[in-house]
């Protein structure tokens, strides 16, 4: 079952409390150009990105965030560390929320400022510990970031904004092994009911780490733990994005763009399968419309994972059957065979009012 959490809301997006889990990224550009930095976030919103987060590691780039905000089409989130200043201009600015620490912006007085600041408009914050940044302290009493320690990491910054009546909080506890990540969300699950951001960081290139975190958070998210979730990887963040959404997908936790279902292809296989797949999920993955989609290459199993498709082709000796809602449409030749699919998808969502755009 769901770990039943408290809601919150960053802009107009309810996180917690039942309501769809929200899939993150964090721009990799300079928020200082505010051009490039909106130019990333549109391709992140087309991709499918709820919610996306700005580093802030200075005045200028806090500065940057009042035009970001104005050219961005979903909730904006500032990260900050040490300088509360940057807390108190990035919410001038209109962020809708926080990724700040309060244990390491100093002074009581200080957090208290950012509290009263974030109060008076609403906007969240969310403590975010991760193993590489933990206190000295613990790290002394501990030995090792372990757990146990991000967990004592996380509750200490919570009783900070707790002691001054604010609890319009999301936590995450971030490391870049798995099981020491589940581990940590699973301890701090049982002691605390706010919203919680789940990620593997630092998990390393798109191969490597779409693996780690697609366990660790499928782990997690199996067990009912987590709110939002982002999928940090060494590349592009539109990639983040859609293995977030395929992590999401694979638990039927949430449905966006097509499934895909293609064999791994065999010695019975008589068509060049793979290139055919691999185009027509280039050509139809950022298609918002919850299709079926199958890629088949041979006589067993092709026919009827075609036909219980939405649309498919199932292939023959250097050509293949193109089917839609279990009916055979027309034999193709091989090399033709992409084109038809994606042409056969686009139409049968044309037909049913879906959405229009995207590479045909």
């Amino acid at each position: 079952m769901p770990q039943q959490t408290r809601q919150i809301f960053v802009g107009d997006l309810p996180i917690g409390g039942g309501a769809p889990i929200a899939v993150q990224s964090m721009c990799s550009t300079d928020t200082r150009d505010i051009s490039a930095t909106l130019t990333q976030i549109e391709g992140l919103t087309t991709a499918g990105c709820d919610i996306v987060r700005c580093a802030v590691p200075d005045e200028e780039a806090a500065d940057a965030l009042a035009a970001i905000r104005k050219g961005c089409r979903i909730p904006l989130v500032a990260d900050i560390h040490f300088d509360y200043r940057l807390a108190l201009a990035a919410l001038e600015n209109g962020v809708d929320a926080l990724r700040l620490n309060p244990g390491n912006i100093g002074e009581r007085w200080k957090v208290e400022e950012v509290v009263r600041a974030c109060a008076e408009r609403r906007v969240p914050i969310r403590i975010g510990v991760n193993g590489g940044s933990l206190e000295k302290e613990l790290l002394a009493k501990h030995g090792h970031p372990s757990a146990a320690a991000m967990v004592e990491s996380a509750l200490g910054h919570i009783r900070i904004l707790e002691d001054l009546g604010y609890r319009e909080i999301k936590v995450s506890l971030k490391a870049s092994d798995v099981r020491r990540t589940v581990d940590a969300y699973r301890l701090l699950a049982e002691k605390v009911d706010y919203p919680l951001h789940i990620g593997i960081t630092e998990a390393g290139t798109t191969w490597g780490g779409t693996i780690k975190s697609a366990v660790g958070l499928g782990t997690l998210l199996y067990d009912g733990i987590g709110d939002t979730l982002r999928v940090s990887l060494t590349g592009d963040p539109v990639e983040e994005v859609r293995v977030g959404w395929e992590i999401l997908r694979a638990l039927d936790l949430r449905d966006r763009g097509p499934i895909f279902i293609s064999c791994p292809t065999c010695g019975r296989c008589q068509v060049d399968l793979i290139p055919v797949a691999e185009e027509v999920e280039r050509r139809l993955r950022d298609l918002p419309k919850k299709i079926v989609v199958a890629v088949m290459g041979c006589v067993v199993n092709g026919p009827g994972e075609a036909r219980e498709a939405d649309v498919g082709i199932a292939g023959g000796k250097g050509q293949g059957l193109l089917f839609r809602r279990g009916e055979v449409v027309r034999k193709v030749p091989q090399d033709e065979l992409a084109d038809a699919l994606v042409a056969e998808a686009w139409s049968l969502v044309e037909e049913e009012g879906a959405i229009e755009g995207g590479e045909k």
